[in-house]
């Protein structure tokens, strides 16, 4: 069973429409409102996967039961523990060719409910092998958190896969006990370490031998079109993807992660695990809907990964 962690889901409604006008009435009746938050991308696409999933993470009043419903009627187990605030909403106004985002910032997280979640995450660590966690973390968390979670996993033998980023990735990686997986960006790691983004590969190869990445098993440095810069133990690669019409980027790392967690639970070679991840985020752009791929394409997307080492 694969574990996917969501702290600050959402319900994500999109209203797209021709124009958008500011200080006036604008109306719409294209609507959608999905199950959303990063963690619940990851979730769907193992569904799609055919991948053994539960999803957990905070859900809390009238919008949190509306995930629920929606991930019942897909047949997505879960077991998110119930707070005392509601779940929050983040819209998205699609118009004049633009994305307009109103992102609520979520429930607060009392300290009792955070001692209750990890005592429920505990209680479910017998019954999966793999762990994603992603995203931010919700109001009222130390930015430690998921170290602790690192902590809980690492000490039952379970693997974590870990997409966040800033503080809440330092401290993980500042932790004794490390993330199998880490999925960063360059931005990203040149902010974990205060320097400018690597130039080229040989640099960025450098950047990843620093010693706040020691122990941490899989790094895959996402490169956008150019694919991913990978660190696996104490060797690096290059993924190399095709030319593709992208129809929808949004979603792709989250379905990158998705990938790499199916592979690993079925145990894949290296390279496998590299190419796996690959076409479940190229198979995410090619559709409309976050979150989702066509398994129909898998195969042949499959084949035109390109995995090389990299010596340099």
């Amino acid at each position: 069973m694969i574990l996917t962690i969501t702290m600050n889901p959402s319900i994500d409604i999109s209203y797209p429409m021709d124009s958008f006008k500011v200080d006036t009435v604008n109306r719409t009746n294209r609507v959608s409102k999905t199950a959303g938050g990063k963690g619940l991308n990851v979730t769907r696409v193992l569904k799609e996967l055919d991948k053994p999933v539960l999803a957990t993470g905070f859900l809390g009043g009238y919008l949190g039961k509306f995930i629920e419903n929606a991930l019942e009627k897909v047949d997505i187990n879960h077991s998110f523990y119930q707070i005392s605030q509601e779940t929050r909403n983040c819209i998205a106004i699609l118009h004049d060719g633009k994305q307009t985002e109103i992102l609520e910032g979520g429930p607060t997280i009392s300290k009792e409910e955070a001692a209750g979640f990890l005592k429920h995450f505990t209680s479910l660590l017998d019954t999966v092998d793999v762990i994603t966690i992603s995203g931010s973390l919700p109001n009222g968390l130390n930015k430690d958190f998921y170290a602790h979670l690192i902590d809980l996993a690492d000490n039952a033998g379970k693997k974590v896969l870990l997409d966040t980023s800033g503080t809440t990735l330092e401290e993980s990686l500042k932790n004794n006990n490390k993330p199998f997986l880490i999925k960063p960006n360059q931005e990203e790691i040149s902010q974990l370490l205060h320097k400018n983004i690597a130039s080229d590969y040989k640099e960025l190869k450098a950047d990843l031998n620093s010693p706040l990445f020691d122990g941490v098993e899989w790094i895959v440095v996402s490169l956008g079109a150019d694919g991913a810069f990978i660190k696996h133990k104490d060797k690096f690669y290059k993924a190399n993807i095709p030319t593709i019409e992208v129809v929808n980027p949004v979603g792709s790392g989250d379905s990158t992660v998705a990938g790499l967690a199916a592979a690993i639970y079925d145990d894949l070679d290296v390279t496998d695990v590299f190419k796996y991840g690959m076409t479940t985020g190229i198979l995410n752009t090619l559709e409309k809907e976050t979150g989702h791929i066509n398994k129909g394409k898998f195969d042949e997307y499959y084949q035109l990964i390109d995995v090389v080492d990299y010596l340099d």
